[in-house]
């Protein structure tokens, strides 16, 4: 793995070629981080599986951030007939089966300096071309991802993006405290309750595959802000610089996450740039 690290934390990112194997068709290769490690206290972020070592590429951990190739109801976005594109992940195919394959990863070129990495990709198919920049910086305890994307096609394309970090609940899941974004209200469900801004879990979640998902609205035109707390887990202030078309919250026995959405479309040569930040509490 990659490793970027100071004083107070060390990042863990994968290596787009070395762990390959830990990868799949769901998140972006270039700049995935796999672990942000306090150097006192432990591991900081989790994933669905967690802690088992080698989670499916689909499910994953750490702070992964995913260009959708389909949309989640499965309708093509990256896509012309049997090809497709996943942006920061390769040109993609569907088999006999109907499953998602990759025909071939996009290569990368990774630049270090001083507090950053900088991952870059261009990649052409299907009747796509782009380019890509994810630059992941560490400052003290605050951790900023940042994209940069062009289109260099000759057309227009959809595109949808979010970020899915896995907070770690540490020893009991029940000490979950998320702050949510001012005006945030979530829909009555099963699995969550809020109070004054604030969500907990209403029950124990078991297994993996138990958990709960449900859309938050948020105010419009207002970039996204929440604090995350969990039992013996530091809490971690996350931000965007962007107002998110939509937003999801999920969460399992060992995770919980809210995933802000970029909904838009790209016009020929247009570049687009955004960020998420974290500070982890001491």
């Amino acid at each position: 793995m990659l490793t970027l690290e100071n004083r107070e934390l060390r990042i863990e990112l994968l290596d787009p070629v070395a762990d390959a194997a830990r990868q799949g068709t769901r998140y972006c290769w270039g700049g995935y981080i796999w672990q942000v490690h306090d150097q006192k206290s432990g591991p900081l972020v989790s994933g669905p599986e967690w802690p088992e070592a080698k989670p499916t590429g689909f499910n994953g951990q750490g702070l992964p951030e995913s260009f959708r190739h389909r949309s989640r109801d499965g309708r093509p976005l990256t896509w012309r007939g049997r090809e497709g594109i996943g942006i920061g992940i390769g040109i993609l195919a569907v088999d006999e089966a109907g499953n998602v394959t990759l025909a071939e990863p996009c290569q990368w070129t990774i630049a270090t300096q001083p507090g950053r990495m900088i991952f870059r990709t261009a990649q052409s198919a299907a009747g796509f071309s782009y380019e890509l920049t994810r630059t992941i910086e560490l400052a003290d305890r605050t951790v900023r991802s940042i994209n940069e994307v062009t289109s260099r096609g000759e057309a227009p394309f959809e595109m949808q993006w979010f970020a899915h970090p896995f907070f770690a609940l540490g020893t009991d899941a029940l000490g979950l405290r998320a702050e949510l974004p001012a005006g945030a209200a979530i829909p009555e469900n099963p699995g969550f309750a809020t109070v004054n801004g604030v969500l907990t879990y209403k029950r124990r979640f078991v297994g993996g595959d138990d958990g709960q998902f449900v859309i938050m609205s948020v105010r419009p035109h207002q970039a996204l802000h929440a604090v995350v707390r969990g039992a013996g887990i530091p809490s971690v202030d996350f931000e965007t610089n962007f107002a998110p078309d939509e937003c999801p919250v999920w969460g399992n026995r060992a995770t919980f996450s809210i995933e802000p959405y970029r909904k838009l479309t790209l016009a020929p040569q247009q570049s687009l740039n955004w960020k998420t930040v974290y500070r982890f509490g001491g």
